[in-house]
């Protein structure tokens, strides 16, 4: 091979394939000539071979070999194609002259690379330097545009496109498509698209996606139909479209039609049927898959976690890793979410060891996503931990912590947080002020929560949307202040719905505000007759004043109007990594004579300390003997009573309850939390109760 050292057998080699011998063959000789560096160098490029090129690059330097333009613009070709942008910048930077094949590598990488700021400013700075951009700069730039969603730039853009004359390219006008169809700009698009004198299987796939992504189904469907031919993009595009609009059955006849089914399309086929809640239909199409990937297992996994089915998107995922098919960050994302709900922190922490092991531990969404989970698990602590060992953090994870502390109660540290997002420069969006205002409103913070709704409209520009109104409303309520609530949902912008009624109907039980309270649920009654829960929650207003004729009033008012009643109370525990459900009265536990004698004992020894059943949050037709024992067996006792059998003396008790935890069974947990000294947390549908030594957390506020 030494022997080798023509400019021919040097071409040879690199069109055969062997980049790496011909590298080689630079040692030999004493000074490579002009033809030899420009041979190698376009081969590096053309196998975007970093590394090779990288060790050409050297060579050159060692020899003092002058870049000239072409070997100059072939370099940042090189660096920029391979997302090395810093050599790139610097190679551009020493190059005594450049053309337009220079300035657009540069600005085509960093288009690629998504630093869209840099790749119009490197636009923007070629037109001052008297260099005139082509039809390859435009297509460059304009995906650059379409990644910001910059309307304005985009259509500057388009301005200098006519203005140069290459309005008429295919690419270009395929680039220009695509760039307004992304800046939802539909109309623009659609203009472009049928000025265009030739078209390519570009421009009418973005044109699907168009009209798919702004809802236009239809018309997606008709330009799909005219398409003179279709490639595997158009099929997955307007399969896509039709998924995400709802359009499942139309979806799965074009997936029928499909002459050769991508992966892509059999997981948005997946995705469909799992986002409209036909989980099973999902699943059949999972296993029927001639191969899957890691988006299919991820696409099934996030199915059952956005239908309820949690156990299930852990099993699954479980499936996966046993497959031996690596999780990547969407894999994370998806399977926290499912730990976070069910509370199964010890299984969280199997997920976490898992992400640190496959070096996602720096990627923002899944950082976000282990801060939520912790958080939802009950561990505030670890959580702030998981948060401030992220090398970065967005909206997304500021968002996560303070709602993290919102749920907690803890609305100063959550407040403390907010005024340090600020001076970190990043601005909040929507739902960091839903988590903002749920902190004020745990921690009972009147004026902040008010000066915080304020805040929203006046310094950031953000129209508060109804949960943002539910908040202060309930805000208000909680504090007594029934009469400003009231008049806050009379002057809202707004037409209030049942959640806002549905926080003052709540208030005015705690306060038992019977007239105010009756007025609210004749506004529920209107929005929602058949909705269970606000007939259950005017009965509790009745419970708490001692007015049972009312309460018989009510259940005949279900009756007559054949309101279904809601789903009992649930309540879920994690054990040895395994978590187990209780409902009210359930009785099909193995462990439920255990059950039975292990809350027989609490009961004699809570009464014992002073406990009396609050018989009011029993609502039956019973003696009082057996209105104490129903409420002995709702679901979080049971699943409190099956953790203290099932786990060892002192223990944290983590339990999730679907429902708002009810007057009684708050304070019967305080007290077995002293008397069997453990920490018990619970998570009702509502804030986390951290239950330790006779107290809780809430300051009995909630």
């Amino acid at each position: 091979m030494a022997a080798i050292s023509s400019f021919g057998d040097v071409k040879t080699l690199c069109n055969q394939g062997f980049l790496k011998e011909a590298i080689r063959i630079l040692d030999s000789m004493d000074r490579p000539d002009y033809s030899i560096y420009a041979t190698l160098l376009q081969s590096c490029v053309d196998n975007r071979a970093l590394q090779e090129g990288k060790l050409v690059h050297a060579h050159m330097n060692e020899r003092r070999f002058k870049l000239d333009l072409f070997l100059g613009t072939t370099l940042v070709a090189l660096y920029a194609k391979c997302e090395s942008l810093e050599d790139a910048r610097r190679v551009f930077g020493e190059m005594s002259k450049r053309n337009v094949v220079s300035w657009t590598a540069m600005i085509a990488g960093y288009a690629r690379d998504r630093r869209s700021e840099e790749a119009l400013e490197f636009f923007y700075e070629m037109q001052r330097t008297g260099i005139q951009p082509n039809h390859f700069t435009f297509a460059s730039v304009l995906p650059a545009c379409a990644h910001l969603g910059n309307l304005k730039h985009g259509r500057g853009v388009h301005g200098y496109i006519i203005r140069s004359g290459f309005q008429a390219a295919v690419y270009v006008g395929s680039a220009l498509v695509d760039m307004y169809v992304k800046c939802r700009s539909v109309e623009d698009a659609c203009n472009v698209f049928s000025k265009m004198p030739e078209r390519n299987v570009v421009s009418w796939n973005a044109m699907i996606a168009g009209y798919a992504q702004n809802g236009a189904v239809v018309q997606a469907l008709k330009i799909f139909e005219e398409m003179p031919e279709r490639d595997v993009i158009s099929w997955n595009s307007i399969i896509a479209g039709c998924v995400q609009n709802g359009r499942v059955d139309e979806a799965l006849e074009l997936f029928q039609r499909m002459p050769d089914r991508s992966m892509v399309s059999w997981n948005a086929m997946i995705a469909g049927y799992a986002q409209n809640g036909h989980v099973d239909k999902a699943l059949k199409l999972f296993e029927e898959m001639p191969e899957r990937d890691v988006v299919s297992w991820n696409a099934m996994i996030a199915g059952y976690a956005q239908n309820g089915h949690f156990d299930r998107a852990l099993k699954l995922f479980g499936q996966m890793q046993v497959k031996g098919l690596k999780a990547d960050a969407e894999s994370f994302g998806v399977v926290l979410p499912a730990c976070a709900n069910l509370a199964a922190m010890e299984l969280g922490k199997q997920v976490h060891g898992d992400i640190v092991r496959n070096g996602f531990h720096s990627n923002v969404f899944v950082g976000s996503a282990l801060v939520d989970m912790y958080a939802k698990c009950g561990s505030i602590e670890t959580a702030s931990k998981a948060f401030g060992y992220m090398p970065r953090q967005n909206v997304v994870s500021w968002t996560a912590m303070i709602m993290g502390y919102a749920m907690h109660g803890q609305g100063k540290e959550a407040i403390l947080l907010f005024e340090q997002m600020q001076l970190s420069g990043i601005s909040p969006d929507r739902v960091t002020f839903v988590g903002v205002l749920s902190a004020c409103r745990h921690a009972g913070l009147v004026g902040e929560g008010l000066q915080y709704f304020d805040c929203m409209s006046r310094d950031y520009h953000l129209t508060p949307s109804l949960v943002h109104y539910c908040n202060i409303v309930d805000l208000l309520g909680r504090f007594g202040a029934l009469g400003e609530a009231q008049s806050f949902i009379q002057k809202m912008p707004i037409k209030p719905d049942a959640t806002i009624w549905g926080s003052l109907l709540g208030a005015c039980r705690i306060h038992i505000n019977i007239e105010l309270g009756e007025y609210a649920a004749e506004r529920l009654f209107e929005l929602e007759p058949e909705n269970a829960a606000h007939y259950v929650l005017l009965s509790n207003m009745y419970a708490a004043a001692g007015r049972w004729d009312d309460i018989e009033n009510v259940r005949k008012m279900m009756k007559d109007r054949k309101v279904k009643k809601k789903p009992p109370g649930c309540s879920w525990i994690e054990v040895n990594n395994q978590v187990y459900t209780f409902r009210v009265g359930q009785r099909s536990n193995p462990q439920m004579q255990k059950i039975d004698e292990e809350l027989q004992r609490l009961a004699a020894e809570m009464k014992e300390a002073g406990y009396v059943p609050d018989t009011r949050f029993a609502l039956h037709d019973v003696e009082e003997e057996q209105k104490e024992f129903a409420l002995c067996h709702h679901s979080e006792k049971l699943a409190i009573a099956f953790g203290l059998i099932n786990t060892s003396l002192g223990t944290t008790i983590r339990i999730v309850k679907n429902l708002r935890v009810c007057g009684d069974c708050h304070s019967a947990t305080k007290f077995i939390s002293k008397i069997v000294a453990r920490e018990i947390i619970v998570r009702d549908a509502n804030r986390f109760h951290h239950f330790k030594d006779g107290c809780c957390s809430c300051g009995d506020y909630w």
